[in-house]
């Protein structure tokens, strides 16, 4: 797939915005170093850069002090830090990239970066990530994630950091019923059917029903049915038989091993209502960690990798990954890649992940001991950057994929819950609209 810009999606926000945007530039000058269609240049590899925080504020702290740690290393260089909230970061740069302003180098999530590199706004990174230290360092699957996202064939992003999907359960209720961890997805079933006692109002299960349900429930379906491509040609694999038998099974947990309110409940309800009750196990991702660790304390739960099939073999969906990218406006790129390199370096990166509370990009970091004593994440992290790991890449690159896989699909997997459609009938419709939608993309992009 190549990558050229959509012209249709990106007029009607030119038109948009360009009279503010021009009031803008003029009013306010440039914070960055220019627009998508400046070519920029190498500079001198000294002076002053631009660093766009894409989720300011939450992570400004911890930016500021690999900055200080950075420029005492690089004395000749300064870095210019602009906090942006995670929720502004993509109109931000849809704003830069049409009317000028765009940063040296900025934190792009996996979310957006289609969005931004079909605007011919980024630095490919190939050459330079393959003559730099941190080749052969960082998650090849977090590089092919970052890559997949961005189209599939420049690399875009360098990752810093991901999640990884983690089945939290509760030990003191597996070892009161007699049970192992469930580690494969025969032991996950086992498990939730053994550990539900409605007339206790006790659960084996609980299931994500309302906003951002697509994503859990396509992970539960790749994983047990083994199909590691999201794509066979042109078509998706969502529809296929062994898809539509995998959610089948997994859908019928609800209301049978599920509490009923799952069907409304978003991750905050999920993870509260786990947090609060008698539910022996809950999928959600690392983020919840300090949650069930301040409700429930360490000795009553464990957050292990989303079951594997029986054989052991491991396939999962490509979780978001965070991570910087250079721009093409750039005037000094040789030091907006040294910050980049600096920033996701072994004693960096691990810095950054363990405030973050992520799975840090570089393998060196992965290892290092505030993982090893965090077991959810040590976990986590092998099974991300396990050799025999298939991560089933979602298509981020597609416009239309938010949408999609939220607004347009997730009331129709509720009816699916409720038994008002069936799981074909849901994967099928889904995968109507993602093949349209992929055959778009490529005719825009040819």
């Amino acid at each position: 797939m190549k990558i050229s810009i959509r012209r249709s999606r990106r007029a009607a926000i030119a038109v948009a915005l360009g009279s503010v945007l021009a009031l803008t530039a003029t009013a306010c000058g440039d914070d960055g170093s220019g627009a998508a269609g400046d070519k920029g240049n190498e500079g001198s590899g000294k002076g002053e850069v631009t660093f766009w925080d894409n989720n300011g504020g939450v992570r400004t702290d911890i930016w500021k002090e690999i900055i200080a740690d950075f420029e005492k290393a690089n004395p000749d260089i300064k870095v210019k830090y602009v906090g942006i909230p995670a929720a502004s970061a993509q109109s931000k740069y849809d704003t830069a990239i049409q009317g000028g302003g765009l940063p040296d180098v900025g934190g792009v999530g996996t979310a957006m970066l289609a969005g931004v590199a079909v605007q011919g706004a980024l630095e490919p990174l190939d050459s330079r990530l393959k003559e730099s230290a941190l080749n052969g360092k960082l998650s090849q699957n977090l590089v092919e994630s970052s890559r997949a996202a961005g189209g599939g064939e420049s690399l875009f992003q360098i990752p810093t950091s991901s999640n990884n999907g983690t089945l939290w359960y509760r030990t003191d209720l597996f070892e009161k019923a007699g049970l192992d961890a469930p580690t494969t997805w025969t032991k996950f079933y086992e498990a939730a059917d053994k550990l539900t006692n409605k007339g206790k109002n006790e659960f084996g299960f609980t299931i994500r029903g309302g906003e951002g349900s697509i994503a859990p429930a396509l992970d539960a379906a790749y994983s047990q049915a083994g199909i590691s491509s999201f794509w066979n040609g042109d078509k998706t694999t969502v529809n296929d038989p062994k898809m539509v038998a995998a959610l089948e099974k997994y859908v019928a947990l609800y209301k049978k091993d599920t509490p009923s309110a799952d069907v409304n409940n978003d991750f905050a309800k999920m993870v509260a209502q786990w947090d609060s009750g008698d539910i022996g196990m809950l999928s959600h991702n690392l983020g919840s960690y300090q949650d069930h660790l301040k409700a429930l304390g360490a000795d009553k739960f464990r957050g292990i990798p989303s079951p594997t099939q029986d054989d052991g073999s491991r396939v999962q969906i490509s979780n978001p990954v965070d991570g910087l990218s250079v721009f093409k406006s750039s005037k000094n790129k040789t030091a907006a890649w040294k910050f980049v390199e600096f920033a996701v370096s072994h004693e960096e990166n691990s810095k950054y992940n363990k405030s973050a509370g992520q799975i840090p990009a570089n393998t060196e970091a992965a290892k290092d001991e505030w993982i090893q004593k965090a077991e959810p994440t040590k976990l986590a992290a092998e099974a991300l950057n396990g050799a025999d790991t298939k991560i089933v890449q979602l298509p981020y690159y597609l416009p239309d994929w938010n949408t999609l896989s939220k607004a347009d699909n997730e009331p129709n997997y509720q009816k699916v819950l409720l038994g008002k459609m069936s799981a074909k009938e849901f994967l099928d419709t889904l995968a109507d609209q993602l093949n349209a939608a992929q055959a778009e993309w490529n005719e825009q992009s040819s």
